[in-house]
């Protein structure tokens, strides 16, 4: 297959037949390696994604918990 111009980027070929011009053409398809490694690498770009915003929102969380307690405080001393 490596030797059929269509097959060079994949290895793969897909025969088409088409009804209008009444010809049958090779495709080139994707594979299933190079689709496996799409599918980790946007599974890793997601979890990298969710963990820099999960420390995002625990930074944020922290701050708002600060402005909190010091608004208690300062109402406690005013008393």
């Amino acid at each position: 297959q490596k030797t059929v111009a269509a097959c060079s980027l994949t290895g793969f070929i897909e025969k088409i037949s088409c009804a209008t011009s009444k010809k049958d053409e090779l495709k080139s398809c994707r594979s299933a390696v190079l689709e496996a490694q799409v599918f980790w690498r946007f599974v890793s770009t997601m979890v990298c994604v969710a963990a820099v915003f999960a420390v995002l929102v625990v930074c944020r969380q922290r701050v708002l918990d600060r402005k909190a307690q010091e608004k208690v405080r300062k109402q406690i001393e005013s008393i």
